[in-house]
């Protein structure tokens, strides 16, 4: 399975945003905050992204930063529900 990274493309048309499918994979759209998510292989990023630079309607490109939180949490936090009991 590739290695896929996410972008975000801020757009001024939403309706226009549909044609970004030919570029990878349009996950969503927010008609309201006016973006789009879209998910491409990793290999390919440098040349989608200086590709959506060029469309009319796209405002700014941004590089999803998902894959970089922190999933793994730990679980040394001291339990201090035994303050709260009376």
């Amino acid at each position: 399975m590739n290695e896929r990274t996410g972008i975000i493309v801020w757009v001024s048309d939403t309706k226009a945003a549909r044609g970004l499918e030919k570029y990878g994979s349009l996950y969503y759209i927010s008609r309201r905050m006016r973006y789009a998510v879209l998910y491409v292989d990793t290999r390919r990023y440098e040349d989608v992204v200086a590709n959506l630079m060029r469309l009319p309607y796209v405002k700014r490109v941004e590089k999803s930063l998902r894959g970089e939180i922190r999933t793994e949490y730990n679980t040394n936090v001291p339990d201090k529900t035994r303050f709260y009991t009376y």
